[in-house]
């Protein structure tokens, strides 16, 4: 192993130019030649490729997004973009790779892996923390952290206003960002794709404040929350529950970017120095993680089949906290 190619993949997530740091200097450290692979399993097909140094990854750990881009590669799903692909890291020397990014770009690796002799770790980078193999993903905390100051300047005029705000964040699939950010801000009720939404509770739950002279009420959803998302939610409600002015906010990609909060940026470089550590170790198709503060490794398979079950109790604590 004497050369890593890195690249980023899928949706960003603030904490990735941190792992991408981590990723170059602990290559380097080890005296090995580090290639970064621009927009993902698109640049690697293209070609899209040059060596970075130390000096390359300076002044970029506090930044979010991702300065080698990323996308979102069709060409790749195809036997000829993988062989394209694969003959590209060959012309550059690389001998095995460090996939920054979730779901996708872990499935992606690892069909690669099953058709071509290259070894590759993962390091989770989402935000929305549903990958099973590790206690936390890279851009979760800063997500949460950036929903729930929305939440509180909503909070803000839904006061003045005597207002019932409907906020959307993001979790096509998972409601990680949606309970972690409600219980912060002291939402009324929140709802998630991993339970069914019951209209009927939720009226009750809003009822209940308003006869206790509550002068706001807000409502976490998150977007795959199966009753159709905050405006769907929010036409059913009003057409039982009219006593407060309705409004709807959609927080959307602002979540994705910002600065990396201090947790992103450690679980960062820790994670990034794992993955090259595990290649040089022989470690191949495997997500490295934090688990209960230690460094865990977990197969593409694992980590992507078995995504990480929502904390029910959670849930249980929120709707506690809102009477």
């Amino acid at each position: 192993m004497e050369t890593i190619g890195v690249f980023t993949s899928g949706g960003d997530a603030p904490g990735m130019n941190a792992a991408l740091r981590a990723v170059v200097r602990t290559a380097i450290y080890h005296n090995k030649k580090v290639i970064g692979i621009r927009r993902g399993f698109e640049g690697m097909i293209d070609g899209d490729m040059n060596e970075l140094t130390s000096h390359s990854v300076s002044n970029i750990i506090q930044r979010g997004g991702t300065v080698l881009k990323t996308a979102r590669s069709k060409r790749f799903l195809t036997e000829e973009g993988m062989n394209t692909a694969f003959e590209n890291l060959k012309k550059h020397g690389i001998d095995g790779l460090v996939a920054l990014g979730g779901d996708g770009t872990f499935r992606g690796a690892f069909e690669f892996r099953m058709r071509h002799n290259i070894s590759t770790v993962g390091v989770p980078c989402t935000i929305d923390n549903d990958l099973y193999g590790t206690d936390f993903t890279i851009g979760y905390d800063t997500a949460i952290n950036t929903a729930m100051e929305a939440i509180d300047k909503i909070r803000d005029t839904a006061d003045s206003h005597n207002r019932l705000f409907f906020v959307e964040v993001m979790g096509r699939d998972a409601g990680f960002i949606a309970l972690r950010s409600g219980i912060g801000g002291g939402a009324e009720a929140i709802l998630v794709p991993e339970t069914e939404t019951n209209i009927s509770h939720l009226i009750s739950i809003l009822e209940k404040g308003w006869k206790r002279n509550k002068s706001s009420s807000i409502v976490v959803v998150a977007e795959g929350e199966e009753a159709g998302g905050a405006y769907d939610v929010a036409r059913q409600v009003k057409e039982h529950f009219d006593f407060y002015d309705t409004r709807v906010s959609i927080l959307g990609h602002m979540q994705r970017g910002g600065n990396p909060t201090c947790m992103d940026r450690v679980l960062a470089s820790r994670l990034g120095v794992a993955a090259v550590e595990a290649l040089l170790d022989g470690k191949e198709n495997v997500m490295v993680g934090v688990i209960h503060r230690d460094i865990e490794y977990t197969p593409f398979e694992k980590a992507t089949k078995h995504n990480l079950d929502i904390n029910m109790n959670l849930l249980r604590i929120a709707e506690i906290l809102s009477t």
